[in-house]
């Protein structure tokens, strides 16, 4: 190790707890407000409007919508997986499951609920029906690392009838010999035939498949202790197997980490898009909905965390990003007001589209997930 990454990654604990008492760290909402209170401070574009649509989720993460309107919902610093219950005009909130390790990541297909954790991946069948009996479930695969550190797994079925689980870095920086982490793989429903599909990807906690071409796009969370406003997160294009996304030494578009000794950086994919500073880009979507807009069709829309270490915080939104030509052209504010001046009431993590072209929101900090409708004026 480097003099300098020593000097990066050693941070005193005295910068910890000073960001603990700036209330930039999830798990400390401002005093007396709430998600139905907080709702209103949501800013979108004209004609656009927002609602609590449920609360009292703890720590509500990634979200996966099955065809009969159930949605479930994981959880990564708790134990619990959620189904959201359309029940008339209201819904109600169940526990799917409890006393797992980090069920972050949750996928819905042929009847069965996917759930990741940190080392391994399980199935709940016929779900849709066993949802509220505390059904039993199958280890599809246990086969991953158990680092705690960027564990937490976004999953999601490919147009190739294959699942895709990443495995993080388990480190600020670092590189590692086993080919698993810093990746994203893939595998059979059955958890058969587990492979690499993409290497030097640091943290990735959300992708999606375009909607014409089914290329894979990524969200991306650079390293932490380069300043304020390096690196970027990035957003990520894997047109094939076999591609390396850079890390540990280069990040953004090209950017190389002096930390390690200067290599070939023409082996590595350049990011997509650079996306802002230390935002923790999280879950995103492709629109493919007709409420909303034309100008939002085949977009991307990216929750972003929110800083949890920058000077002045930044994220705590949802973005979205035009496509054209296969291209981003376009990087831009979508719904912000979760960051107060002093403090974020709530961290914006997946976006799931509903049949009906409407757009929900999870947030962890305050436990709830918004609906995002359109009206035109």
């Amino acid at each position: 190790m480097t003099p300098n990454l020593v000097r990066r990654t050693m941070i005193p604990s005295l910068l910890a707890l000073l960001f603990l008492s700036c209330g930039y760290v999830a798990g400390h909402l401002p005093s007396g407000t709430t998600a139905a209170e907080g709702v209103g401070d949501i800013r979108l574009p004209e004609g656009f409007r927002v609602e609590l649509w449920a609360d009292e989720i703890e720590g509500a993460r990634s979200m996966a919508l099955s065809p009969s309107g159930i949605l479930y919902v994981g959880t990564r610093t708790k134990d619990k997986v959620y189904a959201i219950v359309p029940d008339g005009r209201s819904r109600r909130v169940v526990v799917v499951a409890q006393g797992l390790t980090s069920p972050n990541g949750v996928a819905w297909r042929d009847g069965a609920l996917y759930v990741a954790e940190i080392s391994r991946v399980i199935r709940f069948d016929d779900i849709d029906r066993t949802y509220a009996s505390k059904p039993s479930y199958t280890v599809v695969n246990d086969q991953f690392p158990t680092d705690k550190a960027h564990g937490w797994k976004f999953i999601a079925f490919g147009p190739d009838g294959k699942l895709y689980v990443p495995v993080g870095a388990p480190c600020n920086t670092c590189e590692r010999e086993d080919p698993r982490y810093s990746s994203i793989m893939r595998m059979n429903a059955d958890g058969s035939d587990l492979e690499v599909f993409a290497s030097g990807v640091r943290n990735t906690v959300g992708f999606a498949w375009h909607p014409a071409d089914q290329v894979l796009w990524f969200t991306d969370n650079g390293r932490d202790w380069l300043g304020d406003d390096l690196p970027p997160d990035e957003l990520n294009r894997a047109s094939r197997t076999g591609l390396h996304f850079g890390f540990p030494h280069l990040y953004g578009k090209n950017h190389r980490d002096t930390d390690y000794p200067a290599v070939d950086t023409a082996m590595f994919v350049p990011a997509a898009l650079e996306l802002g500073p230390h935002v923790a880009a999280l879950g995103m979507r492709f629109y493919t909905g007709t409420m909303f807009p034309e100008r939002y069709r085949n977009g991307i829309f990216i929750a972003e965390h929110g800083s949890w270490n920058r000077s002045k915080p930044l994220g705590y939104r949802v973005m979205f990003v035009r496509v054209e030509n296969h291209r981003p052209v376009s990087y831009e504010i979508f719904a912000e007001g979760w960051l107060g001046n002093t403090a974020a009431w709530g961290r914006p993590v997946d976006v799931q589209q509903l049949p009906d072209g409407s757009m929900l929101v999870s947030d962890d900090k305050a436990g709830a997930i918004y609906r995002v409708t359109y009206r035109p004026s």
